[in-house]
């Protein structure tokens, strides 16, 4: 048996093929490294098993981090550090400091969510992608399958599995 192959590939033409071949292939035991295509599958994470993104609650809580600094800063600056009377306000005039608090929620809300997608996803400035097929960016759907993840299953039985399942090509694919 071949252990030095790390990827093998299933290409596939359409993608009501592929999510049917996801169905079948998951249900083999087999797991599913990644599933690459050059456009959104609608409902593809629900058949791979992903569970909901928690992008949505880092993106609260570095808004909320925002809200707060805004506040602070701006009510430390006008109350104790450089008191002015600006249009006859109180130094600590809550309406004033609305927009520069939206600023500042929206810029590291934003800012905080791309940090995290970074980081969640091991993207960095420096990374080589690993590119399975070059043809996914074009008109082809790839899933790819690590073999180190399926021990259990012998190579040749991914293989048939993924040919059965509507592949149009099976490609071995190795990274350094």
């Amino acid at each position: 048996m071949e252990r030095d192959t790390h990827f093998v590939t299933g290409v596939y033409e359409d993608e009501d093929v592929l999510l049917q071949a996801i169905t079948q292939v998951r249900s083999s035991g087999i797991k599913i490294h990644e599933v690459y295509s050059p456009y959104p599958v609608h409902g593809i994470d629900d058949y791979l098993g992903y569970k909901r993104s928690r992008l949505p609650i880092a993106a609260f809580l570095f808004g909320l981090l925002g809200t707060t600094l805004a506040l602070t800063m701006q009510f430390y600056m006008m109350k104790f550090d450089w008191p002015m009377i600006i249009g006859g306000k109180d130094y600590g005039a809550f309406p004033d400091f609305i927009p520069v608090t939206f600023e500042l929620t929206v810029l590291l809300a934003s800012f905080g969510m791309v940090g995290v997608f970074m980081v969640s996803t091991n993207l960095k400035p420096w990374a080589q992608p690993r590119i399975f097929d070059l043809r996914i960016t074009d008109d082809k759907h790839v899933m790819a399958i690590d073999i180190a993840n399926n021990s259990a299953v012998e190579l040749a039985k991914i293989e048939e599995i993924l040919k059965s399942s509507g592949a149009s090509e099976v490609n071995k694919k190795s990274f350094e």
